[in-house]
């Protein structure tokens, strides 16, 4: 017996090449759907696949003389899907012949029917006619995953890229747990570990506090201190450079008498560079700036040259955000403190919103790393580092 198998886009045309090869009188033994592999299969058409047979003590074609009696092939249903030739009966009717076709045929609808609540189909011709394969768990995740992202305000740009990162990694037997897994630890990785404060080796740590009125600049300053304070016995002091809102010198000033540490009021940048030189054997010397409007070219001229009076080696910076503010309004208070300096992040006000996307979105725009957020105004409580595993937790879970 010789045995081959044939594909086609459907049962009819796998038969018809398969006849066409090996004669009138090959057997039908097999037949199966080959579903596409990959993660894209969702864009591929499925092939059916048969598995057929023929005498080998018979000719391979379709070759016998005109004189042999002529039969009449007909399909006939088995359990295991094995469709065999089979011999009219001598004598049967049309009306019989008729009945069995017809029976055959509710047979083959029935077969039918079973495999597509397998498959989990809707139309019940799918088999017959394939179309676009079913999408695989693997984009039934990811579609949730970018959904949950995009409701916690990722923005689609960055839900996107990093979606399509790890969409090489998919394979169709691999578990959702798995995706899962693999979208936090990117997650993670991007978000970064976090930057925070370093004490000077060589004389004092120059950390100065930028970024818009109203974000709790001064009172995140209060915070940082007051663990330096208790936790390392840091030797520190205040300097503040926000003459503009006298109410902003003198809530800085309460912390300093409650905390027991000096501050000075900075009016110029010949005062800071006597600080520097006035405060040579402190630890850790907080600046606390105006806050200064995005959209005024003159206070940013101001804010950079107060910063450039520090060596780059003895000072950080550290823009202070808001994370109840517009993306759109954050992105163009970044574009405007990056054209000045770099900076690392703090965001505020996490306790007054439920969405913290753009905690995410603003990294990746700036590459600037995130360094704390505040949840609070509780002195010094409600403030910590950055918690990359936990950030990405919520955008996950919502």
């Amino acid at each position: 017996m010789i045995i081959k198998k044939f594909q086609a886009n459907t049962e009819t045309e796998a038969i018809m090449l398969a006849k066409e090869e090996m004669g009138k009188d090959a057997i039908v033994m097999n037949i199966k759907t080959i579903a596409p592999k990959g993660i894209y299969k969702l864009f591929r058409k499925p092939l059916v696949e048969i598995t057929a047979a023929v005498d080998d003590t018979v000719p391979y074609k379709n070759d016998k003389p005109e004189e042999e009696p002529p039969r009449k092939p007909r399909m006939s249903f088995h359990p295991d899907i094995i469709y065999e030739d089979r011999v009219k009966p001598a004598g049967a009717s049309a009306k019989e012949a008729s009945g069995e076709s017809s029976a055959i045929e509710q047979k083959l609808n029935n077969l039918q029917s079973l495999l597509e609540k397998q498959l989990n189909t809707k139309e019940p011709e799918e088999l017959r006619e394939p179309k676009a394969a079913e999408p695989n768990k693997n984009l039934a995740c990811v579609q949730l995953v970018y959904n949950q992202l995009v409701s916690n305000e990722v923005d689609e740009i960055y839900a996107n890229q990093l979606l399509s990162e790890i969409d090489g990694t998919f394979r169709n037997d691999v578990s959702v747990d798995k995706i899962l897994a693999s979208i936090y630890q990117k997650l993670v990785l991007k978000l970064g570990q976090p930057k925070t404060i370093k004490l000077g080796e060589k004389g004092p740590k120059f950390v100065f506090f930028i970024g818009p009125t109203g974000v709790g600049k001064t009172t995140t300053i209060a915070k940082i201190a007051s663990k330096y304070k208790m936790e390392q016995n840091a030797k520190i002091v205040f300097l503040t450079a926000d003459t503009y809102r006298i109410a902003a010198v003198e809530q800085l000033r309460t912390y300093a008498n409650i905390l027991g540490i000096p501050i000075e009021v900075i009016y110029t940048e010949e005062d800071l560079k006597q600080a520097e030189e006035k405060f040579a054997d402190y630890d850790i010397v907080f600046v606390d700036t105006a806050g200064r409007s995005h959209r005024n070219k003159e206070q940013r001229d101001d804010m950079e040259r107060l910063l450039n009076i520090i060596p780059d080696e003895k000072k950080e910076i550290y823009l202070v955000l808001s994370a109840t503010t517009k993306y759109r309004d954050l992105i163009k208070m970044t574009e405007v403190y990056s054209d000045i300096t770099n900076y690392n992040l703090i965001f505020t006000k996490l306790d007054e919103t439920s969405s913290i996307g753009n905690l995410f979105n603003i990294r990746m725009l700036t590459n600037a790393s995130l360094s704390y957020v505040t949840f609070g105004q509780n002195v010094p409580d409600d403030i910590d580092k950055i918690d990359a595993q936990s950030i990405a937790k919520k955008l996950l879970r919502g």
